[in-house]
């Protein structure tokens, strides 16, 4: 049936403040209404069958104005300074356009959405599908508030079915605690999830968190981050490029290799979790740890720091280098410990079984080992074994090595020591053995004098003036003093009575060559790949 003309010239008629929120109908209007009701009726009827049902259709509560119009056949309304209601929310505007067939109403000046007590948007514009409750706000300053946070930007698309606000342009979320802004993002107002993409900047009065995705839960305080991340606080930073970090408890961990760096050193790892109250840190997988103030690294598959204490522990492949002038320092072990003296930045390495050493001049192996950069001192535990460059060995119960300058200047060899240099010349050993011996080295760690003290006995081959060998001498005697050149004995002393012979070249029988205990074992002498671990 076709709809008839009111007003020449128009397919539209007018009713001027008919429709208020309590429903109350002005007087003067009264008979124009009357007159016009089987056409509202009618035209109720044929929106209602538009619509995909009628719990659908999006009722007007209140306007100023309502226009209805028929344009090409599609009907319409014009409300001013309108309030809509839908599936609970309601829709304020300055002027609003509601297509009765679609549904949809395009809403403009002072757009406000209220859903339930907990959600507010507000903007300049509103396209509003009310099928699919798809709301499209933007504007100069597009909002978006709940009861915690506010959500600023230029344009929220917001799912109200399903409580889900979307928005492509830079936005900035405000709550009690935290400020963050990125180029895109979506806010599940339901569970309080927030997701953000590309150039996302989290700031708290602790810390300041940047990334490229991160998804922020603001009740349990998680922000789950991937991609290139920092975090930064008054006490250092943590880069990385996945991973999870509390705001409130400030507790971190991350999946990737990532970077702990503060003041006093560096962590990396793998795999890695933080305490950002405390700095301290658990790494796994290529751990390494950098102490900045004395050049102290240290490397293994798993470590811990305890900023507070000062104190590092790392195993699995464990090794550290201790650079020290242009040399460095290896030591290698099943665990390492280090401890760091805050009031003078030297530091106490301590490696635990089989420990390995390395240094270009020296190295060793024995069960455990101390070092403190305090007093440069090198202790060996439990069957140490030394060697250098310059052809010695040494064995004892216990070895104490003290460094000047970053070179040897003393040995202290306790309990079954035992020296042995290799003699190039007869190709042949020089051997001191002894309770305690204590060894002294030239610049270049080359031996120059060797004193013992209990049970001394001493093999050598004495060399004539021409360089040759004239035999070799067999000593012993309680306590002995060595004077080497080149890793010859060029003179020696005794103290107390000594005991023995020089036997001529000829007559030297094999057994005769060798002091009890003899073993030069060269061949275990650590390299510096096998003491960091480059070959096992």
């Amino acid at each position: 049936m076709k709809k008839k003309n009111y007003h020449s010239g128009c397919n539209s008629f007018k009713l001027s403040r008919v429709i208020n929120i309590k429903g109350y109908i002005n007087y003067r209007t009264f008979f124009t209404l009357l007159f016009f009701l089987p056409v509202i009726l009618s035209f109720n009827a044929l929106a209602q069958n538009n619509a995909s049902s009628s719990e659908d259709l999006v009722e007007i509560l209140k306007s100023d104005e309502l226009e209805i119009i028929n344009a090409n056949g599609v009907d319409s309304r014009r409300v001013i300074n309108g309030v809509f209601k839908h599936k609970g929310a309601l829709l304020y505007s300055n002027l609003a356009i509601q297509n009765i067939s679609t549904n949809v109403i395009e809403a403009f000046g002072n757009v406000k959405i209220v859903q339930g007590d907990t959600v507010t948007v507000t903007g300049d514009t509103l396209y509003y599908y009310g099928n699919t409750r798809l709301a499209i706000v933007s504007g100069r300053k597009t909002v978006l508030k709940d009861s915690k946070r506010t959500l600023t930007t230029r344009k929220i698309e917001y799912e109200m079915a399903n409580g889900i606000a979307y928005y492509k342009q830079p936005g900035r979320t405000v709550d009690e605690e935290n400020v963050l802004t990125s180029k895109e993002g979506f806010y599940n107002t339901a569970t309080k999830e927030f997701t953000y993409y590309r150039n996302v900047k989290l700031v708290n009065k602790k810390y300041t968190l940047t990334t490229d995705t991160l998804l922020y839960n603001s009740l349990t305080k998680w922000s789950y981050f991937n991609g290139p991340t920092k975090i930064v606080n008054k006490d250092g930073t943590v880069v990385g490029t996945r991973g999870q970090y509390n705001t409130e408890s400030t507790q971190s961990s991350f999946h990737k290799r990532t970077t702990v760096d503060n003041e006093t050193y560096t962590l990396t790892a793998d795999s890695l979790v933080v305490d950002g109250k405390t700095n301290n840190g658990q790494g796994k997988g290529n751990v390494v740890i950098v102490a900045k103030k004395d050049k102290t690294v240290l490397n293994g598959d798993e470590g811990y720091y305890w900023k507070s204490k000062g104190y590092s522990k790392i195993f699995g492949h464990a090794y550290v280098r201790n650079v020290v002038s242009n040399d460095t320092l290896y030591i290698r072990a099943d665990t390492l410990y280090s401890y760091e003296n805050a009031a003078d930045s030297t530091r106490k390495l301590i490696g635990n079984k089989n420990v390995f050493i390395y240094k270009a001049d020296f190295q060793g192996k024995c069960d455990s080992i101390s070092y403190n950069t305090a007093d440069s001192v090198i202790r060996f535990f439990r069957q140490p074994i030394l060697w250098s460059q310059q052809h010695y060995q040494m064995e004892a119960d216990s070895i104490t090595a003290f460094l000047v300058n970053n070179e040897i200047d003393r040995m202290l060899l306790k309990g079954k020591s035992f020296v042995i240099t290799e003699d190039t010349l007869v190709r042949q050993f020089n051997q001191v053995k002894g309770r305690t011996i204590n060894a002294f080295f030239d610049k270049g760690n080359k031996l120059k004098q060797v004193l013992v003290d209990g049970n001394g006995e001493s093999a050598y081959y004495a060399i004539d003036d021409k360089q040759k060998s004239i035999g070799l001498n067999r000593v012993e005697c309680g306590r002995m003093n060595l004077i080497f050149e080149d890793n010859r004995v060029q003179k020696i002393s005794f103290i107390g009575k000594p005991d023995g012979k020089l036997i001529p070249p000829a007559k030297i029988k094999p057994a005769e060559r060798q002091l009890d205990g003899f073993s030069w074992r060269i061949k275990e002498k650590p390299t510096k790949e096998k003491t960091i671990w480059a070959e096992l």
